[in-house]
């Protein structure tokens, strides 16, 4: 009863993210993406299955990704394959070779960016750690996929396995696993992306989850467009265009699959991020109250020797609720005064020494994002002149003040706090 009800409070919170709309506009926008890199992709993953012989296995491969657009799709296949062909390096010059391989990292890299943000991440993968992940999956990805298919169809039809078919119940579970089998590979794919490409770590069970739904949402979703496909009138009513169409509505269906998938699998490891803050930050003072303490609890983990404070750790101890935590410390990470640490960037520590960090420049930066076009905003003369007041008293009292010396003074009277 109680999975039954984290799974559906998980649906809840997913819908919620769709019906806002950031989900929905990385799907677009990976959309417009992959229109200019698919051909460079291919292009890539030809290159590399060519020198080994095995180029012509990706065939398939493209024509099942298309395969709920019926004989479009499959004429659509021939006009990529044909572009490919036509594509030579040495006319292209080394200009034109670096565009084609830009546009395929940019993909990669608004993938990327779209599941770091699903699961709350500020840090992004050193470039050396960006080009190694990013060659494996253009140069590496294709060979393995290849490669599972084509030992899998070796193994099925070896003798000894068309004989050992012959005997029940072996024949049966064959046939059962052969209509599975789609999903399993989809399923297999799905978790590996979710577990690989956020920079954070993912728990194996719940990249599976992620997995799981994502996959039989695939599989169903292939079988509701082809029939989409088959009864709609799109080729009556945009003639030639019908199969640019469909290919948009279905390249856009397929990444918000993807990205609701990563959404399941960020939710079901990271049950507090479901129930929404809202009062909370609707408080600019309570804003303030929550940056600061959040940039001391890091600098006194710092001062104190301890290192690292992890995030975990900021959840607990102020308890204000992850989604306010994580919009607040991007501002002190944006101002350069937190940094993200440990090796999927679990962790924060002080950007600076806190000898040259005072108090005021911390309240500044929370306070970033509420002060834009102040040259342009109308006011009241006296209320700006009250403003300026007060912002001229804060700067006074705490410009000469730094961290350091606002924790040693907190630490030998802890009733002498920033107020």
């Amino acid at each position: 009863m109680h999975g039954l009800w984290h799974a559906c409070r998980v649906l809840f919170a997913v819908v919620r993210d769709v019906s806002l709309g950031n989900i929905t506009l990385h799907a677009m926008s990976l959309v417009y993406t992959t229109l200019l890199s698919i051909v460079p992709m291919i292009a890539l993953s030809f290159s590399v299955l060519k020198g080994l012989g095995a180029h012509n296995d990706l065939e398939p491969i493209l024509h099942s990704a298309v395969e709920p657009l019926g004989a479009e799709g499959e004429a659509l296949v021939g006009q990529i394959l044909g572009f490919v062909d036509n594509m030579q390096v040495g006319v292209l010059g080394s200009v034109g070779l670096g565009m084609l391989v830009y546009t395929v990292i940019s993909l990669i890299q608004k993938v990327e960016r779209a599941f770091n943000e699903i699961w709350r991440v500020g840090q992004v993968r050193s470039m050396a750690q960006r080009f190694s992940n990013y060659l494996s999956v253009i140069v590496i990805g294709p060979v393995l996929i290849v490669s599972a298919l084509g030992t899998t169809a070796t193994v099925v039809g070896s003798d000894m396995v068309k004989d050992l078919l012959t005997i029940q119940p072996f024949g049966m579970l064959f046939s059962i696993l052969s209509r599975l089998m789609p999903y399993l590979m989809i399923i297999a794919l799905f978790t590996f992306v979710y577990a690989f490409i956020p920079n954070t770590r993912v728990k194996l069970r719940y990249a599976l989850i992620g997995g799981v739904v994502a996959g039989v949402t695939w599989q169903s979703a292939i079988y509701g467009f082809t029939q989409f496909v088959v009864n709609s009138n799109y080729q009556a009513i945009y003639s030639g265009f019908a199969v640019g169409i469909l290919l948009l509505i279905w390249l856009y269906v397929a990444w918000l699959i993807l990205l609701m998938g990563a959404s399941v699998a960020f939710y079901s490891q990271n049950a507090k991020y479901i129930t929404r803050e809202r009062q909370l930050s609707t408080s600019a003072c309570l804003d303030e109250r929550i940056g600061l303490g959040l940039f001391f609890q890091v600098a006194r983990t710092f001062h104190e020797g301890r290192g690292v404070c992890p995030l975990t750790e900021l959840d607990k101890t102020l308890r204000a609720g992850p989604e306010i935590n994580h919009r607040l410390l991007k501002k002190l990470v944006r101002a350069g005064l937190l940094v993200y640490a440990g090796p999927h960037g679990e962790g924060l520590t002080p950007g600076r020494p806190l000898e040259h960090i005072s108090v005021a420049e911390v309240l500044d930066a929370v306070r970033s994002q509420e002060q834009l076009f102040p040259l342009y905003v109308a006011s009241d003369m006296q209320a700006a002149e009250v403003v300026a007041e007060i912002e001229q008293a804060v700067h006074k009292k705490y410009d000469s003040i730094t961290v350091a010396q606002w924790l040693d003074r907190h630490h030998h009277s802890p009733h002498d706090v920033v107020s």
